[in-house]
C-alpha cells in the first residue's frame, strides 16, 4: 500500500488492490496467497509440514501486528 496510510492504491480505499502487499486481505486469510492454494490455473504445490508451520508462523505474526494496529487506533480515539 502506497505511503502505508490505508488508502489503497490510487486513493481508492482499503482492499481494492490485489492482495499482493502486507496490508491487503489476499496476503492472509486463503484465496491463492502463492502456497498453492490458489484457484485457476496455477501448478498445485504440496508443501511440507515445516514448510507450512513457516508459513503459518508468518501469518500469525502478521495478525498480531495488525491487532497491535488496532489497539494503537482504538486508543488513540479514545
Amino acid at each position: 500500500m502506497p505511503g502505508m496510510d490505508g488508502t489503497g492504491p490510487l486513493g481508492q480505499g482499503p482492499l481494492t488492490g490485489r492482495g499482493f502487499g502486507p496490508c491487503g486481505c489476499g496476503m492472509r486469510r486463503g484465496f491463492g496467497k502463492g502456497y498453492g492454494r490458489g484457484f485457476g490455473f496455477r501448478r498445485q504445490v504440496t508443501l511440507t509440514k515445516e514448510e507450512e508451520k513457516k508459513i503459518l508462523e508468518a501469518e500469525l505474526k502478521e495478525i498480531d501486528l495488525e491487532k497491535q494496529e488496532i489497539e494503537k487506533r482504538l486508543k488513540e480515539m479514545k
